[in-house]
């Protein structure tokens, strides 16, 4: 699971989570309504926003997977190169995908 803790301002004001998602609370004026347009925000820097938060998202299950390697680096042992190798595929991996919707995830090496 990831979590984002990407919060961006607009207009003085913080929030948190994508503003491209509806406004959900049922019976008020705006509900159904995208969260941008509510706040008086372009459809373009929404987008721009959200592709943030993918990327921050990305980059925390990158890194959970780091460091759940990160023994396979310690002093005492040499890592083979296939774990060398998936390590920094891991490292890499920003340098191809965007978010945890298109990611491909390089295969683990058995320890």
């Amino acid at each position: 699971m990831s979590y984002s803790t990407h919060i961006w301002e607009h207009d003085g004001e913080s929030y948190r989570g994508t503003p491209l998602r509806n406004f959900d609370l049922e019976g008020h004026e705006d509900f159904g309504r995208p969260f941008w347009e509510i706040i008086g925000m372009t459809e373009e820097r929404a987008k721009e926003i959200d592709a943030e938060i993918k990327l921050e998202q990305l980059r925390f299950e990158r890194n959970q997977k780091l460091t759940e390697t990160d023994w396979w680096a310690v002093g005492d042992r040499t890592m083979t190169q296939e774990q060398t190798d998936y390590r920094q595929a891991l490292r890499d991996i920003t340098d191809t995908y965007s978010s945890l919707e298109d990611v491909v995830w390089p295969d683990k090496p058995e320890v």
